[in-house]
């Protein structure tokens, strides 16, 4: 049968074939064709003849041709054909659809849309037929029967994927399917069933066969719905990789379905790539995602996680969206850093807000993810890095130096940022290999040619990165030596920190060494003085960090890297009999030093202490140097007066005078040297006491010698009585400036040295005592000669030669020491109230100087540990003086010049702690414990950070009621600031639910309210120290509508017909007080307030863009139960009240009024805001809450008309004083006036258009909610005016009179009356 049909079949005419297939029964036909399909025997060419013989024109034909049609899907089917045959077959089956009638077209699709529905499917190989037949389908004009209707062909292929798309897809399909659809054309709402039904298929498939699916989506995106399909993808992910960080935190539940860590990474990165692809193929898919992206941004960043950061970070490496992701980026860094700096600063955001995302961490996640063979991601990893680091690194500002801040959480958004950029480099460099080498370079790179910005991240970064493996860093060691190469070129504090970060590299690399060894031996000899400093630092860095055998254990060292930082035992190549070879090579060197400039010697005097201390062994050779050196300006014989040539220290070239020696430096290099070996070193060297003995023996002499002939001398012989020049015009002057600064260090040194040997001995303390003396002589002479201040000396002591411990012991002996045996000789010390002052005063140079820099001058000053330990004890001196002695008995003895001694101790106390929040955050525990004298340490232990503060502040309380209980002329202004400071402080660091917490808010509270008191900076302090207490638990608005009762009861009513009600809420608040002071910071919080309300109502728009806003929300009840706007609208209420307060308050000229205007045009645009919020998100179903129109009800009576009100008040005042200003008659005071007028009514056309904008909005909601919002508002006239002729010609003539009187008695004014007569006349002609 098959052969006669293939016979007719290539006859030339068709009719002997049809008329055979007509006779044939369906059945017949079917089996033939399936027997020759499975046989695999010319199936291909039966099924060409029996389509010839079966034309689609007739009727039965047709029929009979669905018949087939259902035959060859089954045989595809069944898997029993060959490959080959079954692909002949399909593709003779597709290019035969297009012939069917539509009618049969919708029966065919029906057939597989049932099958597939059904999982009738048992390999899929005939799903290739379903997308011709729905495109043929497509493409039917006629009317088909569809279901019990007639649809449109497109209609049908419409309704037929929609149904396909809401059946059930087997899973081995799903790619398949999806596949499908890629060769059907669809409109926007097709794509839109196909792609949602895909996205909801992702859940219920396995891992591996989720990235061919995506492939398969995002060409399919290309047809439309790219937004969909990648918030789906980013979204599915960002879900599993929370599940999976939720079974890791300890959910035993889930082990079970758990995915492995390992294949997810592997899915998500593969995914990645496959979108990056097709986004370079389609750059419409890129900028899609980059605007859906960039809208959470706005809102609570939901669709930014660890995937989606990672999935941009790989699209950078297209050129096209490089520059736009980084930008994204970094503002999306920023603006979360500010979101969480603005959280911490307000608790009741932060109740809101309880789990704000982090991005920071994300990014730290996305590289640690990135181990997982994401090397697409590395790259743009490493570019954002540094991105962060260049843009948000330290700025050079005017002086040079760059404001070090804290480790804390006060840091400012940008710090953290740039931090953060660290962190990413760091931690990538740790995780991947191959982008090591060039995380370096670049590093490198911005240390050498950005030398003249600050860099010390950059320097941070290389530190950290090579103790983490300098061994790894052993193969980058030419990068390094060639950045030796530019030491000579750099600024010496970023060779410092080049030197200090390398260092580790130095103890395991012999070449790295010698090159550096090298450039430092150029360098020494350099016509630059940078580059000879830089070597000095070089070569003092290297003698503190080779270590001599038999040198002490530098445990108590700071920064010093021992070998264990190397992970290695290096000592069989370089061990410390070698160092001690190449350690006194560089003694020699720098002794080469001692014939350079000052600078050149001073460092070296800076540096020797620590080399002596951290490398025992060069002891010798360190004290023989600098003994040696001093010899040269030391008068042997010992009856010469002075004992020192200080002639010699100076070099005189022409006019110019220098300082050659800086002989104070080199005394307390040797001081302080001497000590620590006679403390260290001596002890431990019984055997070889005798010649140890005589060496350092010879230095105390020396020093014995110079103090007992300095005490002899008088200032003449120094030549620097009060007769003498001090000029910084003259060279006798600069000479004798030098000389006198010369003496006050040798002074201080020699006070220092003689406490340390005296043991308490009261000759010694006479002789420190007569030191100081000649030192405060001195420097009487040089404050007095100096003036104002101009010159250079007069700002010298703003540090002082006395150590940071010494300091501390000296405090300690002159305040807190009873034992009976000092007794006597610390009696001569405390004799002397002026030397005391000073004890306490330098302790306050020291303090100051650490808060500017981060570290003190002196031994152990960058020794983070000692200088805290010193700022504890010093601390508790000050503490227990203050406390012991109030300033007001010590004022009751002895009125003295200068500064009362329990005042310093209070500044003192108050720095410190300022400077122990910036630099010690972590540490307050163990400070306020340091504080506490008890010694119950053990019982102690468990005592709250809370409590130990609060016991601190009861001592300051009671000092605080004291000082406010006192007669109004014992009132000590600057102790009741400093101790509302202090408060301030300490009040930080007290948990915002605690006890103490209430404790401190209820007594500042009764303190503002019954205490009157007249100074403004104490009354500024208390206010301020009751918002920052406020803030901490709750919002403020409540306490700024008292506080604007009060200043409107105090200062009046702009009204003056209108008698204010006094509230007298804050007794604080009075009439010396109330205007400026507490005005501007009244409105300085409010601003605050609203700019915590402007950030709500942005997260509440970012919400409703992402329709957060649940729409279920169907009632006018679920709208207003928003927590978000709840908040947001009674915020805006009680902040309306307070201005509505302040608005009619006769407020005097100046910054309040022109603040007040400002704050007024900030809260109409926060009103704005909200109002177009209300229009973003209005529905009919919800309607507009009924505290919103209380409160546009409330804006309308209680504060727009009274907003005009003011500004007549205003430009009034104005023009009154405008009026006597000319008066006056002085020409200087008119245009000063003027423009002190112009400048203070700047504000108001700006309110104006603030209030207009309001009012727009308002007129917009109010037709689209069709409720009446405006019915409590009087729309603004003050723009619709006209000019009135009559009263224009009246005012006129009556200034051309005025002009004319005027004439006769007015000459010099005559100029200037014109242009005030004209702004008159502009204010009454408008109306």
């Amino acid at each position: 049968m098959d052969q006669k049909i293939l016979s007719l079949a290539a006859e030339k005419t068709a009719d002997g074939l049809q008329e055979f297939l007509q006779i044939l029964k369906e059945d017949d036909l079917t089996d033939l064709l399936q027997n020759q399909a499975v046989r695999g025997k010319t199936a291909g060419a039966l099924l060409k003849a029996i389509f010839k013989g079966l034309p689609c024109s007739e009727e039965a034909g047709a029929l009979k041709r669905l018949k087939i049609y259902s035959c060859c899907i089954q045989l595809l089917e069944s898997g029993d054909l060959q490959k080959e045959v079954a692909s002949e077959i399909t593709g003779l089956l597709m290019l035969e659809v297009h012939r069917f009638p539509g009618q049969l077209l919708v029966e065919l699709a029906n057939e597989f849309v049932s099958a597939i529905n059904e999982g009738k499917l048992t390999n899929g190989k005939s799903l290739e037929l379903l997308p011709v037949i729905l495109t043929a389908l497509g493409t039917k004009k006629e009317n088909l029967t569809y279901g019990k209707g007639e649809l449109s062909g497109e209609e049908c292929k419409k309704q037929l994927i929609n149904t396909l798309c809401s059946g059930r897809w087997d899973h081995q399909y799903v790619i398949q399917l999806t596949s499908m659809f890629k060769a059907v054309p669809l409109t926007t709402e097709e794509v839109e069933f196909v792609v949602e039904k895909v996205l909801k298929v992702f859940s219920k498939l396995n891992l591996q066969e989720i990235p061919p699916l995506v492939y398969q989506l995002l060409v399919l995106s290309s047809k439309g719905s790219r937004k969909r399909v990648l918030v789906g993808i980013i979204a599915f992910f960002n879900k599993l990789d929370q599940q999976h960080n939720e079974e890791q935190s300890g959910d035993e539940y889930l082990d079970l379905i758990t995915v492995p860590l390992d294949e997810l990474r592997h899915v998500e990165g593969t995914i990645i790539l496959h979108i990056v692809f097709a986004i370079k193929l389609d750059f419409e898919l890129g900028r899609e995602l980059l605007r859906h992206l960039k809208a959470t941004q706005q809102g609570d960043f939901s669709s930014i996680c660890p995937f989606s950061i990672a999935l941009l970070l790989s699209v950078t490496r297209i050129q096209r969206f490089e520059e736009q992701v980084f930008d994204f980026l970094k503002s999306s860094v920023i603006k979360n850093f500010k979101d969480l700096q603005l959280l911490q600063g307000s608790k009741y955001i932060q109740s809101l807000f309880p789990n704000e995302c982090c991005i920071s961490t994300m990014i730290l996640e996305v590289v640690n993810n990135s181990v997982h063979s994401w090397d697409h991601v590395t790259q743009g990893l490493v570019e954002f890095g540094f991105i962060l680091m260049d843009s948000y690194g330290p700025k050079k500002i005017l002086d040079g130096k760059t404001a070090e801040t804290s480790s804390g959480l006060s840091r400012m958004p940008n710090q953290h940022a740039c931090k953060l950029g660290a962190n990413i480099l760091l931690e990538t460099f740790k995780i991947h290999e191959m982008i090591r080498q060039e995380i370096l370079e670049q590093v490198l790179n911005r240390v050498v040619t950005r030398a003249s910005s600050p860099i010390n991240h950059f320097l941070d970064l290389l530190s950290d990165i090579i103790k983490y493996s300098p061994l790894v860093l052993q193969s980058c060691s030419s990068k390094v030596t060639e950045t030796f190469d530019y030491l000579s070129f750099l600024p010496v504090q970023t060779v410092q920190g080049l030197l200090k970060a390398v260092q580790p590299l130095l103890k395991v690399s012999m070449s790295i060494r010698d090159s550096l060894i090298l450039v430092l031996r150029k360098a020494m000899f350099a016509s630059q003085l940078d580059a000879r400093k830089s070597a000095v630092a070089g070569f003092l860095l290297l003698l503190k960090n080779f270590k001599v055998l038999g040198s002490l254990s530098s445990s108590q060292c700071s920064q010093s890297i021992g070998v264990s930082q190397v992970h290695v035992d290096i000592h069989s190549r370089y061990n410390s009999v070698a160092n001690e070879t190449f350690c006194l090579e560089i003694m020699d060197s720098l002794k080469r030093c001692l014939g350079q400039q000052a600078d050149v010697r001073l460092m070296l005097y800076e540096g020797f202490y620590d080399v002596l201390r951290r490398n025992s062994q060069l002891a010798n050779s360190v004290m023989q140097t600098l003994l040696s050196q001093l010899k040269q300006f030391y008068e042997p014989e010992p009856d010469v007066l002075p004992p020192l040539k200080l002639e010699a220290c100076i070099l005189t070239q022409g006019d110019q005078v220098f300082l050659q020696e800086p002989l104070d430096y080199l005394l307390c290099c040797i001081q302080h040297c001497l000590a620590w070996y006679k403390s260290r070193v001596v002890p431990l060297q019984q055997e070889e006491e005798e010649e140890e003995e005589g060496f350092y023996q010879y230095l105390d002499d020396m020093l014995e010698s110079i103090t007992n002939r300095m005490i002899k001398s008088e200032l003449e012989d120094f030549e620097l009585d009060k007769s003498a020049d001090f000029s910084q015009s003259t060279g006798i002057g600069i000479k004798n400036n030098i000389c006198a600064s010369l003496v006050m260090g040798i002074c201080e040194v020699l006070i220092e040295y003689n406490f340390f040997i005296s043991n308490f001995s009261k000759t010694k303390f006479e002789t420190i005592l007569s030191l100081f003396m000649c030192y405060k002589k001195l420097s009487d002479i040089l404050n007095e000669k100096s003036g104002k201040g101009k010159t250079k000396m007069a700002n010298r002591p703003t540090d002082s030669f006395l150590s940071m411990k010494f300091v501390s012991d000296l405090l300690t002996a002159l305040f807190r020491d009873s034992t009976q045996s000092h007794e006597e000789s610390l009696s001569v010390l405390r004799s002397s109230n002026e030397f005391m002052r000073y004890a306490v005063n330098v302790a306050l140079m020291k303090v100051q100087q650490l808060k500017e820099t981060g570290h003190v001058s002196g031994p152990d000053g960058q020794n983070p540990e000692k200088v805290f330990q010193n700022l504890c004890d010093i601390t508790r001196v000050l503490l227990w003086r203050y406390t012991s002695i109030p300033t007001s008995v010590e004022e009751s003895g002895k009125r003295e010049k200068g500064k009362n001694i329990s005042l310093l101790c209070l500044e003192g106390i108050q720095k410190i702690l300022s400077a122990v929040q910036q630099f010690y955050q972590p540490k307050c525990h163990q400070f306020l414990k340091a504080l506490d004298a008890t010694d119950k340490e053990e019982e102690e232990e468990e005592v709250s950070v809370s409590e130990r503060a609060a016991f601190q502040i009861r001592q300051f309380q009671r000092s605080l009621l004291n000082l406010l209980s006192s007669q109004e002329e014992d009132f000590k202004s600057k102790e009741a600031l400093l101790l509302a400071t202090v408060l301030t402080s300490l009040s930080k660091l007290l948990k915002p639910i605690s006890a103490e917490f209430v404790q401190m808010l209820s007594w500042t509270s009764k303190i503002c309210t019954e205490n009157s008191c007249e100074d403004a900076s104490f009354c500024k302090g208390m206010l301020s120290l009751l918002f920052n207490l406020h803030v901490s638990c709750k919002s403020p608005v409540g306490l700024l509508r008292d506080l604007s009762q009060d200043i409107h009861g105090l200062l009046g009513d702009i009204d003056e017909d209108v008698e204010v009600e006094k509230t007298n809420n804050f007794a604080l608040v009075n009439l010396k007080t109330a205007a400026p002071t507490v005005c501007l910071l009244v409105l300085s919080k409010a601003e605050k307030v609203l700019e915590e309300v402007d950030w709500l109502i942005t997260k509440l728009k970012g919400q409703a863009n992402q329709k957060i806003i649940p729409e279920e929300a169907s009632s006018q009840a679920a709208l207003t139960n928003h927590p978000m706007e709840k908040t947001t609208i009674i915020q805006l209420g009680t902040l309306l009240t307070f201005f509505h307060e302040l608005v009619q308050t006769a407020l005097p000229s100046g910054s309040c009024v022109d603040t007040l205007l400002k704050d007024l045009g900030k809260m109409y645009t926060t009103l704005t805001a909200l109002v177009k919020y209300y229009l973003q998100v209005y529905q009919p179903s919800t309607g507009i809450p009924k505290n919103m129109e209380k409160l546009v009800k409330l804006s309308g009576s209680h504060l727009t008309p009274l907003c005009y009100s003011f500004i007549s008040y205003v430009q009034n005042k104005h023009s009154r004083s405008l009026k006597c200003t000319g008066e006056k008659e002085k020409t200087a005071a008119g245009p000063t006036a003027i423009a002190r007028a112009l400048r203070e009514t700047k504000p108001i056309p700006n309110l104006i258009f603030a209030i207009e904008q309001y009012e727009k909005f308002l007129i917009h909601l109010s037709k689209r909610s069709k409720v009446n919002l405006m019915k409590h508002i009087k729309l603004s006239t003050s723009r619709d005016f006209k000019i009135k002729g009559n009263i224009l010609d009246v005012v006129l003539r009556q200034e051309e009179d005025e002009n004319e009187e005027g004439t006769a008695s007015e000459h010099e004014g005559q100029n200037k009356e014109p242009a005030k007569k004209k702004r008159k006349k502009e204010m009454k002609c408008l109306s």
